[in-house]
């Protein structure tokens, strides 16, 4: 596990202040990372981001004064490069699916191990998407039900555009995808902006997500 040159500044955003210091307790003493901030309900976190500025923000899902999803879309409206993982102890197909139409960069389940919590911290601020393996199941699973392949975005992509949307879903970085494409990481840039345009999504996490529902077929 390696940690970022600078300091990663994380804020909690959850409606149990049990759970808030239970987290603290866990990623205080944690290298490479400072807790900028904490919040229990929708409009706290929009203030608390706007006044803290973190760099990724763990967000649950259920707050007293609305989910999220709420918290996720304004905060992102006025800090584009906040990165957000949802750390949430539900899970049903329409929460995964309303987690990456809000922008979430991850959603991973409060049962997850600490290490492995932390590495999810570390990987979504280097630009990754962090799916739990249960998310990523019931995403496949909305897929199927939705008709598989005949309905299948990801067939509009060119073969190269699969591969580095292939790369991407496996957590690859920019600049990985073109040292293993022998791209430059403005043209990988260039690509993801156009598959962006054709799968009709904003960020990576939403495009990650389209791939992983498209199954074999789409690679």
């Amino acid at each position: 596990m390696t940690a970022p040159a600078s300091p990663l500044r994380l804020a909690i955003v959850d409606d149990s202040q049990v759970v808030r210091m239970g987290l603290k307790a866990l990623l205080a003493t944690e290298r490479g990372i400072t807790l900028v901030g904490e919040a229990g309900k929708v409009a706290e976190a929009v203030t608390m981001a706007a006044n803290t500025r973190p760099d990724l923000i763990l967000l649950d899902i259920r707050l007293p004064d609305g989910t999220g999803f709420d918290a996720c879309r304004r905060i992102l409206q006025e800090r584009p490069q906040t990165r957000i993982l949802f750390l949430t102890s539900v899970i049903d197909d329409k929460l995964v699916n309303d987690a990456i139409r809000s922008g979430g960069h991850g959603y991973l389940l409060k049962e997850v191990g600490a290490d492995d919590l932390v590495q999810a911290i570390f990987d979504v601020a280097a630009g990754k998407s962090v799916l739990d393996p249960q998310a990523t199941a019931r995403v496949l699973d909305l897929m199927r039900q939705r008709g598989g392949a005949a309905e299948d975005p990801v067939a509009s992509l060119s073969p190269q555009e699969r591969r580095v949307l292939a790369l991407i879903a496996a957590g690859k970085t920019n600049k990985e995808v073109g040292n293993e494409l022998g791209l430059t990481e403005k043209t990988v840039k260039n690509y993801l902006a156009n598959i962006f345009g054709k799968l009709n999504v904003t960020r990576r996490s939403q495009a990650v997500a389209l791939f992983v529902t498209a199954g074999p077929g789409g690679n």
